[in-house]
């Protein structure tokens, strides 16, 4: 039982594991095709946002409008908005599960999941006289923020949506081209920008008047840093160099953790953390999990997908399937990794003995008789880790019978001290719980 529990568990390095799993078939499968599509997806399993991608679709006579379908994260269609309005440049999700449609224009059009118009509200008016190219959405201490980078190559910047104040960050010297890459970094009630022009990398501060060099200790020289990846918690950072260099370390950037070597001089599609112990690039048909020391694995895929990263890990949406790929957490190793001597294991092991009706479970209980408490505590906590409903229902099932074999290991010791044969726990024998 045990190690088909952990079949899908890939070491990385000595004591740290990773697992990927399905949490949901999708009921679209027969509708959608996500290679042409732009999708945004909500933090938390929320919800879905699908709009065909402006970049792989010429304007043609008779294309028709677009249209935002609204999906819930298992596939099922919720509501659909049919546009009528401004070039979309990005579509988000904000932390109350409202829809972000950024116009061009750097006007805000928010939406409820149910397709219902909220508000509308504008990134200013340079932004709208210079246009809007690109959008990134960011969790904040306020609520959901939003960065815009313009035609101009300026970033204008709200930390809360829900009451937009745009702010509009420093100047990169003498940049005259779209940058390589940048991130949104937002912590403390302090939102930084990291942009990358080319080789150079530079850190705009709403406090500050002027770009801040920072240099990053790659080591070796490199080009261009064409992708960066910003942890949830916004202690982390990694940066991809066009040579197929990943950089991984502090947010800051003044401690660096490791350098990888992908062998992939391309541009990833996806760059996002995995909790904070491990980052993920998305390239065609592969996807490469990269430890903070190192470590990597590698995983196939053969259709389009989306990365979502989240708190604990990352999900991954396609067309036919949502899976999570996610550490395993350490609770979950003390009791499921195969000669594992915690408690919360000893104690899963009576359980399953004890369904079996099997006088085993009487072994396994004196091993933990000592360590009930936290036995039980262990299960109730990992069975919180888990997606599969069997699986939680094994583990919390462990506190209703750790009574039940208690109560059978006082039988057993009673026969013994009566001198009888004890029988087998499978014949009839009347507990009282």
């Amino acid at each position: 039982m045990s190690a088909m529990l952990i079949a899908d568990w890939c070491p990385l390095g000595n004591d740290t594991y990773f697992r990927k799993f399905e949490i949901y078939s999708m009921a679209w499968q027969n509708e959608i095709n996500m290679e042409n599509l732009s999708v945004a997806v909500g933090a938390y399993g929320g919800p879905v946002a699908l709009i065909r991608d402006r970049k792989k679709f010429v304007k043609v006579q008779g294309i028709g409008k677009p249209i935002i379908s609204i999906y819930s994260a298992s596939g099922n269609n919720i509501s659909s908005i049919i546009w009528s309005s401004g070039q979309i440049i990005q579509l988000g999700w904000s932390s109350t599960e409202d829809l972000l449609c950024v116009q061009d224009d750097g006007s805000v059009l928010i939406y409820d999941m149910f397709g219902t118009h909220q508000h509308t509200f504008s990134m200013g008016q340079e932004a709208q006289d210079t246009k809007v190219i690109e959008a990134k959405t960011f969790a904040s201490v306020n609520g959901t923020g939003l960065a815009v980078l313009t035609t101009s190559f300026r970033i204008f910047l709200v930390n809360n949506v829900k009451e937009p104040k745009v702010r509009r960050l420093a100047e990169v010297p003498n940049l005259v081209v779209l940058p390589s890459s940048w991130a949104v970094i937002s912590e403390d009630r302090q939102t930084r920008v990291l942009v990358a022009k080319d080789r150079e990398l530079y850190v705009l501060k709403q406090s500050e008047q002027h770009a801040l060099p920072v240099v990053p200790d790659f080591s070796e020289p490199i080009s261009s840093i064409v992708e960066m990846a910003v942890s949830q918690n916004n202690r982390h950072v990694a940066l991809f160099a066009s040579n197929g260099i990943l950089w991984i370390g502090s947010a800051d950037l003044k401690k660096r953790y490791c350098e990888f070597d992908t062998k992939c001089p391309s541009q990833p599609k996806q760059l996002v953390w995995c909790g904070t112990e491990a980052v993920i690039g998305y390239w065609e048909n592969i996807l490469l999990l990269i430890g903070r020391q190192g470590d990597h694995i590698n995983y196939s895929y053969d259709t389009a997908i989306r990365l979502v990263p989240e708190m604990d890990g990352v999900r991954i949406l396609s067309t036919y399937s949502h899976e999570m790929i996610q550490k395993v957490p350490l609770v979950v190793q003390k009791i499921f990794k195969i000669n594992s001597q915690d408690p919360g294991s000893f104690l899963l092991e009576a359980s399953k003995q004890f369904q079996k009706r099997s006088h085993r479970a009487d072994e396994y209980i004196r091993l933990v008789k000592n360590e009930l408490d936290d036995a039980v505590k262990q299960c109730i906590e990992a069975a919180g880790y888990e997606f599969d409903t069997t699986n939680q229902k094994m583990l919390i099932r462990v506190s209703i019978d750790k009574r039940m074999t208690i109560h059978a290991f006082c039988m057993y010791v009673y026969y013994l001290q009566m001198n009888l044969c004890c029988r087998p726990l499978s014949h009839p024998v009347k507990l009282c719980y």
